[in-house]
């Protein structure tokens, strides 16, 4: 009887360390998952910009989730010097449905879409006190709030940098003079190829017409011998 427990306990030791272990499984699945497809916030490939005293900026960002949204939570705050200001938040229900956005300062306007699930904002007539860093931020209550955020820089300058093109033009116009040295030697060799098949025509109809010649004379002079070979009657 005993051998018979011993062994009746070890069967059942294996079955719960097998669950176990295809729950932890389970878990680690689902957790990556959920951070594979996880609310995630963006402002572009360019994090900062730069741009003139009093212009208007665009300052972009967008979200994505693959598991979708639902009362989808976003603000942009400006950090001026550790001290974070609201600019404007909204809550979008549900995909496609356009939040009603809460815009808290007089120069931020809200030019987002959840169609598109865009959430950018507006800088009109920026100053120098308007610069630096500005996050947006989204928190999703459908992965159980799970939130994320990104920085867009924002350097303001008196005036904008010149550009210096020179290489540019050094190589543009290399490669433009390169191409058109191509395009004559092509232009030139069609020509002579032309002249050289019209060259070799005349001398075929020149080799042709005279071995017809050729031939005709060969003919008559050989007639005439025959002629002057016959016996008379």
């Amino acid at each position: 009887m005993a051998s018979v427990d011993s062994t009746g306990s070890s069967a059942s030791g294996r079955l719960r360390s097998g669950d176990l272990l295809h729950v932890g499984l389970a878990v680690v699945l689902l957790l990556g998952a959920w951070s594979v497809g996880g609310l995630e916030v963006s402002t572009g490939k360019v994090s900062s910009i730069e741009a003139m005293n009093g212009s208007t900026v665009l300052l972009p960002c967008t979200y994505s989730s693959c598991i979708g949204i639902k009362n989808l939570y976003f603000n942009w705050k400006y950090n001026d010097n550790g001290t974070f200001f609201k600019l404007c938040e909204a809550e979008i229900p549900t995909e496609k449905v356009e939040p009603k956005v809460q815009v808290f300062h007089d120069r931020v306007e809200f030019v987002g879409s959840s169609k598109t699930n865009n959430i950018s904002i507006l800088l009109w007539n920026i100053t120098f006190e308007d610069e630096g860093e500005y996050t947006c931020f989204a928190r999703n209550p459908k992965e159980k709030n799970r939130n994320h955020s990104a920085i867009f820089t924002l350097i303001v300058v008196d005036q904008m940098k010149e550009v210096d093109n020179t290489l540019t033009v050094i190589i543009v116009s290399i490669l433009g003079g390169v191409i058109g040295l191509v395009i004559i030697i092509m232009v030139i060799k069609a020509v002579v190829l032309h002249f050289l098949h019209k060259g070799n025509e005349k001398t075929k109809e020149c080799l042709v017409s005279s071995s017809g010649n050729d031939n005709t004379e060969n003919g008559l002079s050989g007639a005439k011998a025959d002629n002057k070979g016959t016996p008379k009657a």
